[in-house]
């Protein structure tokens, strides 16, 4: 360990050499080892100092004012470009990742090669599981959003989240698994704010500083006039920016274009049509595509949208995993029950080249639900098609689900508790409901398995009145 020595300052007629400056710094390996040296090996003289034990001032020293051994770094340097693209170790590297927390194997042997994060907690261990899977990560750095306890007007407030950001990055950057650092998720409010933008230019920097072998981004909630005006003029220091977007992801290109963006860009979120731009039942509700129909749309994307051209470096489907965003069922590649969908084997086709052994099963949409509000305990029949392509037998699940009414996709929410005696009776892809007592919107679910680990899902909402 190192030593800091500090030694009483001599009187005049004591000289010690000039450079000394009355601080020692010793690397030892214990306390013993200064006796070993000894003070005139030390100091090539004779010490004319009395040097007592209670003189002498020991404290683990940084090494600030010496030279450092080199830092040992496994990180493997990134490089981006608004014309050749992204190079990972030299060789060109195009992503193709998901957002969340589902499977890195499945991930993996699909084909994928990288995953996102929005934060950095448990990211060591995130980026450990992903390395020997040769899967890389874009490690996501919470920033705050404008609040009543933070603002990017306040200096001291912007001060301070720099200092957590670069501690985080430091912590992290000599990682081999690491492949950009991702400053900040939809933080950007309507794009005005020309503080955010400075302090994430600020950011940027100081990524830069401590980190000159990963790229960085920030990540935006679509792409408008605002935004991209604010990162041209401000935010000179990002090497590339990330858009989540869902329905819009077909004009992503020419609305970058006609907003003049000339840096690399990714898909950092997108995905099946979102519940905010879906089309509603006349009681408000948003209509979900069918896990068939997500899987057409995202095939689509990928023939239309995403290839290493026109500066687009990659994408990141939303979401590798499950979670309850408006409904059970709207975003996961997965299901709740951890079966994987046909959106997992278009996105194979994309990224692999070919097309899965066995594939999930198809569905379409429910037929029956009453489109207008219905009485409590009112009965109605329901039944929906689905097929295999593999012809692997067939097994139904029917579910009735309250549905929430914040459906804010920063709200965490767990499953609801399935209304199981609403089922009257299931027969294979046919359903007879008894509606709830309790007044209020409801969601009929269906989902077929294939005993492979595949799923198809559809559902249906109704009105109880």
């Amino acid at each position: 360990m190192r030593l800091l020595v500090s030694i009483p300052k001599p009187q005049p007629k004591h000289e010690l050499e000039k450079g000394l400056l009355g601080v020692v710094i010793l690397v030892c390996r214990d306390i013993q080892s200064l006796g070993r040296l000894g003070w005139s090996g030390l100091l090539g003289k004779p010490l004319h100092h009395a040097l007592s034990f209670g003189s002498l001032i020991f404290a683990i020293s940084s090494g600030a004012g010496m030279a450092e051994a080199p830092r040992q770094s496994s990180a493997v340097p990134v490089r981006v470009d608004a014309t050749t693209g992204m190079t990972r170790g030299g060789a060109p590297y195009f992503v193709k990742g998901g957002g969340g927390s589902g499977s890195m194997k499945e991930l993996s042997a699909r084909g994928g090669n990288s995953i996102r994060t929005w934060a950095t907690n448990g990211l060591k261990e995130i980026m450990d599981q992903a390395h020997p899977l040769n899967i890389t990560v874009s490690a996501g750095i919470w920033l705050e959003h404008e609040s009543s306890w933070f603002s990017y007007e306040k200096p001291e407030d912007c001060d301070a989240q720099a200092k957590r950001v670069r501690e985080e990055i430091m912590l992290y950057r000599d990682h081999p698994a690491l492949l950009a650092w991702g400053i900040g998720n939809e933080v950007e409010g309507d794009g005005s704010s020309v503080a955010f933008w400075k302090q994430i230019d600020r950011l940027a920097r100081i990524a830069k500083e401590v980190d000159p072998v990963h790229p960085t981004f920030t990540v935006l909630a679509g792409a408008n006039p605002k935004k991209i005006e604010g990162l041209n003029q401000y935010a000179s220091n990002l090497d590339f920016v990330g858009i989540n977007t869902y329905g819009a992801v077909f004009r992503i290109r020419e609305s970058l274009a006609a907003l003049d963006w000339k840096r690399p860009w990714m898909l950092t979120e997108w995905g099946p049509r979102g519940f905010w731009e879906s089309p509603k039942t006349s009681f408000g509700a948003p209509l979900e595509q069918t896990s068939s129909e997500k899987a057409k749309m995202i095939g689509n994307v990928y023939q239309t949208v995403i290839s290493p051209h026109g500066g687009c470096l990659g994408s990141y489907i939303f979401l590798w995993g499950w979670k309850f965003e408006a409904t059970a069922t709207w975003f996961g590649v997965y299901t709740y029950t951890g079966e994987i969908t046909a959106v997992a084997d278009v996105l194979q086709e994309a990224w692999a080249g070919g097309k899965p052994t066995n594939r999930a099963p198809q569905i379409e949409a429910l037929r029956g639900v009453p489109p207008a509000a219905i009485s409590p305990k009112a009965t109605f029949e329901v039944s929906v098609k689905a097929a295999d392509p593999d012809q692997d037998p067939l097994v139904w699940e029917w579910e009735i689900l309250p549905e929430h009414k914040d459906k804010n996709s920063n709200s965490r929410k767990t499953m609801p508790e399935a209304l199981t005696s609403s089922i009257l009776k299931a027969s294979g892809d046919r359903v007879s409901i008894k509606a709830p007592s309790k007044p209020g919107v409801y969601r009929l679910y269906a989902k077929v398995k294939d005993g492979k680990g595949h799923a198809a899902t559809a559902n249906t909402p109704f009105l109880v009145r």
